[in-house]
Parts: C-alpha cells; structure tokens; sequence
C-alpha cells in the first residue's frame, strides 16, 4: 500500500545527499545541480530507452523526485545510475504532499515531477501542484518527451490535424454508451485510453454508436509484446475476442466522414420515435434522408421494430 504520512516530504535535504551523477552505458556523466523549481519529466511509456539526455541530466540534479509509485521510478533511476531521492505523489496523498512541496520549493529546492509513465499531468493528479506552485509564483519547467498519446496518434495511420483526448471512458456500459454519443459528434480524431478488463465491451460499444470508422487498438506501445491493429470498428470489435486482455491500450478512432451513413444504433432510436407516431412508409421516409443508408436496409429495419413494438402490447397501427 502506498504512504499516506503527512511527513514523507521532510522540509530539510536528505542527509549525505548522493552524487549528481547519471550513467549511460558505461559512461558516467555528472549533472549539474538544477534550478529552483518544480521540473516536469516525461518519462517511458514502456522502453526504458525513450528517455532524453536532459531528462536524465535533471532527474541527477533534482533534490527530490515526486512520483506516483516509488518502485517504479525506481526501475528507471537504477537503470540510468541515478540515486536522487524518491518520494511518493499521487491521488491518495497529494493533499498532503502538496503543502510539503510547496514548503520545499519556497526553501529553493529543485523537485522534479514525473508520472509512472509518459508525460506528467496526462491523466495523473498533477494539475492540482502545478497549479498551486504557479500561484506561489514557483519557477515551472517542463521537459518533454514520450507520450502514449502522441504515440498512437503517429502510428494510428489515422488523421492527425485535429485530434480529442478523452482519457478514460466510464466503466459503467450505460454512461460509456452516452458519454460516446457526445463524442461521435466531434469532427475530430478521438484518443482514449481503456483498461484490459473492459476494452472488448468498449469496442462493440463504439462500433455500435460509431459505426464504419477507421480505428487503431494500440496495446503495450514500445514495450515487447507491443500489438497495433488497424481496421474500421466492425471489424475490430469482430475481433475482440482474439485480443490479448493484459496491458495497457490506447484506443484511437478517425474523425467521421462528411457524408458518413448514421450509425446503426443511432438508425434504431430514429425509427422508433417516428414509428411511435407516424406509418411505417413515413418513418422510413425520413430515416432515409437523415441516415445516409440504403431504403431497404431501413424498410426492413423499420417492418422488424415495428414487430417488436407490436409483441410488446403496442396499438399496432401504421
């Protein structure tokens, strides 16, 4: 379980602080000690490799590194030689951290923050401390580099001028398939992030609401068992079911075509509205001009929900 104490971030330097000093291959590099201030360090999304000499400079010659899970920023120090010391920030204690922090950085301590993987602040808690180190007028640096967001933008083969980061969608089906119909009407690339456990049910989702778009399911990106798939969303939410679950993914979904057909789903709720007060030939009248689809496609649709209103004790008048 992750520190909780109100004093993990002590106000004074840790006593015998350790050589400013970085390793690459059988190198050993000393970093100059860094400025006064909160420095943001994008580190790997998975390849300890995609880390850049500044970035390494810095994390030697911070005071202090804030990270979400200690062990696994530690993974990176020890890689690169690194002994800076190690303090944990995130959601369950950064109540806490922040006023530490903050009491650091007004002492003239240089505190590097970085997230578990990729660039800070990308769905991690630490907008609240950049915030409030802005307002205690805090020098704030950032330092970029990898990002699995920009990642799987690159390798999507999907358009890249205009692009939404969602994050994660809600786990709940019902307000994943709302929060996805928003989303359908931006005209933009859309990036979101899933976790194993639900990204197959999340794939049929946004078939169903987003129908033939061109998609990519990006799953561990730079790490070894990296898997890219690029197909309309039929197809991969087809497939689903052959889908590695373990990792992290990231999905990326094309922006919809001017002329793009409604959506099957979107087609359904359609029909039953006016099935509930126009005739069978007036429904399929106006679903065909606002859906972009074939009319027998929307007749026969329009005849079997016209059924099924009828099983369910509707008045069975067209």
């Amino acid at each position: 379980m992750r520190a909780k104490s109100p004093s993990i971030y002590g106000s004074e330097p840790a006593a015998g602080s350790p050589d400013r000093t970085f390793s690459v291959g059988p190198h050993v590099l000393t970093a100059p000690k860094a400025a006064a201030g909160l420095h943001l360090v994008a580190t790997p999304i998975g390849n300890l490799g995609d880390i850049t000499l500044r970035a390494l400079e810095t994390l030697a010659g911070v005071d202090l590194i804030a990270c979400e899970d200690t062990r696994i920023t530690r993974r990176l120090t020890e890689r690169y030689g690194i002994s800076a010391e190690l303090k944990p920030y995130h959601e369950h204690n950064a109540a806490l951290a922040r006023p530490k922090i903050l009491q650091r950085l007004a002492q003239g301590a240089s505190i590097a923050l970085v997230s578990d993987a990729g660039t800070p602040l990308i769905s991690d808690p630490g907008f609240k401390l950049v915030r409030e180190v802005c307002a205690a007028g805090h020098t704030v640096i950032a330092l970029p580099g990898p990002s699995s967001v920009l990642a799987a933008l690159a390798v999507a083969a999907l358009p890249t001028d205009r692009f939404f980061f969602e994050g994660f969608l809600p786990p709940k089906q019902t307000a994943r398939r709302a929060r996805l119909t928003e989303l359908a009407r931006i005209e933009a690339t859309l990036v979101m992030f899933e976790s194993g456990g639900r990204v197959q049910d999340t794939l049929a989702d946004l078939a169903g609401i987003m129908g033939e778009r061109d998609a990519a399911i990006c799953r561990e990106m730079t790490k070894l068992h990296e898997d890219i798939r690029r197909a309309p969303l039929s197809e991969l939410a087809r497939a689903a079911d052959t889908l590695e679950t373990r990792g992290e993914f990231v999905l990326v979904i094309g922006p919809p075509a001017n002329d793009a057909a409604m959506a099957v789903d979107e087609v359904d709720q359609l029909l039953r509205e006016r099935l509930a007060r126009d005739s069978v030939k007036d429904a399929v009248a106006h679903a065909v001009e606002l859906s972009g689809r074939p009319r027998r496609e929307i007749y026969a649709r329009a005849l079997e929900l016209s059924k099924e209103r009828d099983a369910e004790g509707g008045d069975g008048e067209n």
